[in-house]
């Protein structure tokens, strides 16, 4: 691989694991499981099943962990969320009607809410996790 492998969820490197990834491999950034369709090179929302490897048998839950066979970890899973570009807004208000300043700010604030419910929510989880972590 060219790059480092990092986190599909939180983008952390993960640094310090082994590969072939375990089905028990966690980000120990967000807790995240790792060997999950979102982690893997053959994940594709483009393509039937969202999976481009043809013969892989069909896994309903994205993000959680699985035993995929043809599990192979892309360096490239993190794909950050991203807001709709100014131009892109500015249309869509011209479209609708709507002023631009208006539309960017309800944008804005939209991405932020969404920001603070993810952060949150991985908050919980990783407190979740540390609950049912075997002491070590």
């Amino acid at each position: 691989m060219s790059k480092a492998l990092v986190c599909w969820r939180c983008g952390s490197a993960l640094v310090g694991l082994s590969l072939p990834l375990s089905r028990f491999d966690t980000c120990k950034a967000c807790g995240s499981a790792l060997h999950v369709c979102k982690q893997c090179r053959f994940f594709d929302l483009t393509v039937a099943k969202q999976c481009r490897e043809p013969v892989a048998e069909d896994v309903r839950d994205k993000q959680q962990a699985n035993t995929c066979d043809y599990f192979s970890p892309a360096d490239d899973a993190f794909r950050p969320v991203q807001s709709p570009s100014r131009e892109v807004s500015s249309e869509l208000a011209a479209l609708f009607g709507e002023s631009a300043a208006v539309k960017d700010q309800g944008m804005d604030e939209l991405g932020k809410q969404i920001k603070r419910k993810a952060d949150a929510d991985a908050e919980a989880r990783i407190a979740l996790e540390a609950l049912f972590r075997p002491k070590q």
